[in-house]
């Protein structure tokens, strides 16, 4: 009787115990975050953000229910995420789940408030059919109202939705301004950085002229001038710096053009303006064993076909400084890059190489000919690890600091107009927008925005070594086995000699 209720009492303490740990999780929000990027733990901007909230913002989630498991982790993440802010804002994020899909109503509401829907390949009854699905959000905050159309699985959810309260909240958003009417590419070329920028940012185009008020931009952004840069307009530069100002400069020191197989250097007076602040650009290109393909045409009798083969003066950029600006990315592709070094003034500017060419680069002088059929050897790769992106800050013009970031190549970010435009890799998009976040924003809202890895590319290792792992991957699983089998085959083995000896009890 003393033992039925001992096991009573202890499922009445164990009973109180569950309903206290679950008040207590309802109402503090902990969890542990063993990713190597942090990726579930919120970031100081966003929980300062939230902690200055002082009304409300509503958050209307519209997700299709009955997803397959690889995107239906996107809710679940989702609304943990959502969790985690209503928690940190003391209950100023109030947020409700909708599927869209549950009626006619629910998902003409959705299309209309800006949701996007997206067709889905789902297993029902031992056949693949589509479904339409939706994965957005609509924010609302004191009369105004911002949309997420499709939350990407993968993507760094925090900076998507800090982002978005973020621009609901700032009544003046700072200005980004891209310089034009020296040859360089339009506003219009940059549709993926325009879009991602205007999150945050005003952005418009900007001449460089004595009646333009440049001090009302954050950042001013000068990218691939082809045209030569008068001195009136790098003194205007100059002034622009020397209160405080930041730019973000990509700019091609040589160029190539493969319909004529031709390399030749650039020359802006850009070069001239940066040499009397320290920065070196040299006019030769950069070579790379890690590099991308372009696409040759040949023919083999009466066919023709094309075949992709390895191009040096195509870097792919996989080494990078641990700083906002580089957190995150894996690899970029550029475009005729060329090395950047300083000559200057160390103690009064800080000078930080932020992108590296491989263990196998070198250096090639312009003008020269492109030989895409060229076999490259050991020997054109003796200049390893040169940088190709660097960022200046200190006092670069004047007495008062100011802030650059250096890319020697101005074409890498460039979507471009009508036949000849074409999308952006992430990275190459990631490594433009954040740079110029990182002049523009002193929220720290850079950091969340490659905060989720995009790709892990298999590193590039000797054929001995590939070998080497290939067998110890299809061995090593066999050869443990067989060793536990000979361990229990002698182990057994002294059990039964044990238990034949005559002194065994």
């Amino acid at each position: 009787m003393k033992a039925r209720k001992s096991i009573i009492n202890y499922l009445i303490i164990i009973f109180i115990i569950v309903i206290l740990i679950n008040i207590l999780a309802y109402r503090f929000f902990f969890r542990l975050d063993f990713t190597q990027d942090n990726q579930y733990t919120l970031s100081r901007a966003t929980k300062s953000m939230l902690s200055k909230l002082d009304d409300p913002i509503t958050v209307t989630a519209y997700f299709s229910d009955d997803l397959p498991p690889a995107i239906g982790q996107t809710k679940s993440e989702f609304k943990d995420i959502l969790v985690e802010y209503a928690s940190r804002s003391k209950g100023n994020v109030l947020y409700e789940f909708v599927n869209p899909n549950k009626d006619q109503a629910s998902e003409t509401e959705a299309m209309k408030a800006g949701v996007s829907s997206v067709m889905i390949n789902v297993r029902e009854k031992d056949q693949t059919v589509q479904k339409k699905a939706f994965l957005g959000a609509v924010l609302k905050y004191e009369g105004k109202s911002d949309v997420i159309p499709f939350i990407r699985p993968g993507e760094s959810m925090e900076y998507t939705l800090s982002a978005a309260i973020k621009k609901l909240i700032t009544n003046d958003k700072p200005s980004v301004g891209f310089i034009q009417g020296n040859g360089e590419p339009t506003l219009s070329s940059f549709p993926q950085a325009s879009n991602e920028l205007k999150v945050l940012y005003n952005v418009e185009s900007v001449n460089l002229t004595d009646s333009t008020n440049l001090s009302k931009y954050k950042t001013l952004c000068l990218i691939a001038p082809t045209d030569s840069i008068s001195d009136k307009k790098l003194k205007l530069l100059d002034k622009y710096l020397s209160n405080e100002g930041h730019l973000y400069l990509a700019v091609n020191r040589v160029n190539g053009d493969l319909s004529k197989a031709m390399g030749m250097e650039v020359k802006t007076g850009l070069e001239r303006w940066l040499a009397q602040i320290g920065v070196k650009i040299d006019p030769v290109f950069v070579v790379d064993s890690r590099c991308a393909n372009v696409s040759v045409r040949q023919q083999q009798g009466a066919f023709t076909f094309d075949t992709q083969i390895p191009f040096p003066y195509l870097p792919i950029i996989s080494s990078f400084a641990k700083h906002p600006v580089t957190q995150g990315l894996e690899s970029v592709v550029l475009q005729f890059a060329s090395p950047i070094s300083f000559t200057g003034d160390t103690s009064k500017v800080k000078f930080l190489p932020l992108a590296f060419t491989s263990e196998k680069s070198g250096e090639e002088n312009a003008p020269l000919y492109f030989n895409v059929q060229k076999k490259w050897g050991e020997s054109d790769f003796t200049r390893p690890k040169r940088a190709v992106a660097a960022l200046l800050d200190g006092k670069i013009c004047g007495d008062k600091k100011s802030k650059m970031v250096v890319i020697s190549d101005g074409d890498f970010a460039v979507n471009g107009e009508g036949q000849q435009a074409h999308q952006l890799q992430p990275d190459n998009l990631n490594l433009m927008v954040n740079a110029i976040d990182w002049l523009s924003d002193d929220t720290g809202l850079i950091e969340l925005r490659t905060k989720s890895i995009t790709s892990r590319p298999i590193k590039q290792m000797e054929d001995g070594t590939k070998l080497l792992l290939k067998y110890l991957n299809f061995l090593l699983p066999i050869i443990l086995i067989i060793m536990y089998g000979i361990f229990r085959i002698q182990r057994n083995q002294m059990i039964r000699l044990k238990r034949m000896s005559e002194n065994y009890v």
